[in-house]
């Protein structure tokens, strides 16, 4: 991920009750120490994505009325402030003193205390938020605190969290871009890129890039060439090449096959300058190429006029997504295969959400308990009793997926300064290299195999457009598992032994798209699906309300949803009032 000089601010607002002569005073250091608890909090539990501490800004006077009010403003708009949060024990004035920016994501946190009305306060501002059009958090503790108490509560910092998470990834894909290498191939929707949804929705730019560019640096050099003999080097001495299953008379020759690792290792290079850059480019005479496309996401569409005739992407995309490669541990990239960029923002969500790499898969198959019987003459048991997903596609996935880091002794993946050097490596021994199916891939490559460990809760969600409606998000969780080693080869022989396979159970709710396992897969809206590691289900809710997106699909309880006030007043039941509270608002830099 491109390293940012100046990431955004989580801008803080104490607001307190504007009488002087006796209250404000008693209330100026109360106001201001509840403030520094939110950002010592923030301080403490959030990184940005190159794991660098997350910085706020109070200003140094407390909000009694529109002057300062103003002032406030004044000072996030020149700090890159991209996410606000009130805070405030006591009762104010409303109006005077609330955020009126349309495009910041905002939160009121209303003290829960009986000295003063800190809960009047939210109630009344919050009110004030929805009546003019400017949808806000509110967070209010479930418990009576006195006012001298400076804990946050497990609820209160449960949403503070969840807030700050969603409205930070709102701001870090703000004024970044989304880089399309290559165009629509294959018929994969997906790649059929929407820049309004992309203005509109993410506030992101459009770049486009042939694939020809690609295969003009290779063949011009415009790549730093001290970095591809260093790339070159880990990749022969670490990345261990499989068997080659395609039939003998389709088998590339030894010398086309180590071409073909050269081949890669530059597209990989070259797919990184593109998004972000290199000075060395520079060096070389190529100051246009040396900027770069400032690409927060990008895709390659490498099917098929690509890969009918060269190396394919699996190499480049699986190694970029992941937390680290030649130069050691770092941010992921985010990249999708086909091109698919809804996939790649969907990607991009759950990274800014987790800061750790993404699995990008086909949601391939989805087995019965019956047939597994059948083909395997096993029955499903524990977890996999009502059946399992199959997610698998071209060895694109991140190598972070493998499941071969852990804490606590179970499988997880994590952000890139968590990962030690002997669960790099173990991710690294865990993945092996095969000659490309030269079926799918005339042009040669390698793909990546593994298996992911079970065990591991994963969320796994998907960005749809829907003409007439506009995007959706789909959102499930659930655990990877593990399956018996001959069950595990025989199903993974049916398709392409060769790609990365992880095994996926869905939690189950017993309505709707989450009756039976049979139903998540009937309902999911496309071929692919983003997955993360963890339970994040109920933070994707949160940034999908900010951005005005709604949820057609999800299986997260009802106390974990959390959504501006406003969406309160669509109605009680929460999927419906969703849809009428995108609908209503628009997209969040919408033009309506």
């Amino acid at each position: 991920m491109t390293t940012k000089t100046k990431y955004p601010k989580i801008g803080i607002r104490p607001i307190i009750d504007g009488r002087l002569g006796g209250v404000r005073e008693s209330l100026e250091e109360t106001t201001m120490n509840m403030a520094k608890n939110v950002v010592k909090l923030f301080e403490e539990e959030l990184r940005y994505p190159d794991g660098s501490q997350i910085k706020c800004i109070i200003p140094d006077f407390c909000i009694g009325g529109v002057k300062e009010a103003v002032d406030c403003q004044d000072l996030f708009s020149t700090n890159s402030v991209g996410v606000s949060l009130s805070v405030t024990p006591c009762w104010c004035y409303g109006t005077e003193t609330m955020d009126m920016d349309p495009h910041l994501p905002k939160a009121i946190w209303g003290f829960n205390g009986t000295e003063r009305p800190g809960a009047v306060y939210l109630a009344a501002t919050l009110a004030a938020h929805n009546q003019k059009g400017l949808p806000a958090f509110g967070i209010y503790g479930e418990d009576v605190q006195d006012l001298n108490d400076n804990e946050i509560t497990p609820d209160v910092k449960h949403k503070l969290l969840t807030f700050a998470k969603a409205g930070l990834a709102v701001a870090l894909m703000k004024n970044r871009s989304y880089l399309a290498i290559g165009s629509v191939s294959m018929g994969i929707a997906g790649s059929m890129i929407n820049p309004d949804f992309f203005q509109d929705f993410l506030c992101m730019r459009n770049e486009y890039v042939d694939s020809s560019e690609v295969f003009r640096r290779i063949e011009n050099e415009i790549y730093d060439k001290d970095e591809f003999e260093k790339a070159l080097k880990w990749t022969k001495e670490n990345c261990k090449e499989g068997e080659d299953f395609n039939e003998k008379t389709q088998q590339r020759s030894r010398q086309l096959k180590d071409d073909d690792w050269k081949f890669v290792v530059k597209m990989t290079l070259i797919i990184r300058d593109l998004m972000e850059g290199n000075p060395k480019l520079k060096e070389m005479g190529y100051g246009e190429e040396a900027m770069g496309h400032d690409a927060i996401v990008s895709g390659f569409q490498g099917q098929r006029q690509w890969t009918d005739f060269l190396p394919n992407g699996d190499f480049p995309e699986a190694i970029l997504n992941s937390s680290f490669d030649w130069n050691g541990k770092r941010a992921p990239y985010m990249v999708a295969t086909e091109n698919d960029a809804l996939n790649g923002v969907s990607m991009l969500f759950n990274y800014l959400l987790t800061n750790t790499a993404q699995i990008f898969a086909d949601v391939r198959t989805y087995w019965s308990p019956k047939a597994v019987e059948r083909v395997t003459k096993w029955s499903p048991d524990g977890i996999a009793k009502n059946g399992f997903i199959h997610l698998i596609n071209s060895g694109s996935a991140t190598l972070d997926g493998t499941a071969q880091q852990t804490k606590k002794g179970k499988p997880v993946m994590k952000p890139f300064w968590d990962i030690s050097e002997s669960e790099v490596q173990a991710c690294i021994d865990a993945t092996t290299w095969y000659p490309a199916n030269v079926g799918y891939f005339r042009g040669g490559g390698y793909s990546s195999g593994f298996l992911t460990k079970g065990e591991m809760p994963v969320t796994m969600c998907r960005l749809n457009l829907i003409k007439g409606l506009g995007p959706s998000l789909q959102i499930v969780e659930g655990y990877t598992i593990d399956l018996p080693e001959n069950v595990h080869k025989t199903l993974n022989n049916r398709t392409d032994k060769t790609w990365p396979t992880t095994w996926f159970v869905p939690n189950l709710t017993g309505k709707g798209a989450f009756t039976d396992v049979y139903a998540v897969m009937n309902n999911w809206g496309s071929n692919h699906g983003a997955i993360s590691f963890g339970h994040i289900g109920d933070q994707l809710i949160t940034l999908a309300s900010m951005l005005r997106i709604p949820v057609c699909m999800h299986n997260i309880d009802e106390t974990r949803i959390f959504r501006p006030s406003a969406w309160n007043s669509f109605g009680m039941e929460k999927e419906s009032s969703d849809y009428r509270a995108c609908q209503t608002y628009g997209p969040l830099y919408g033009t309506n």
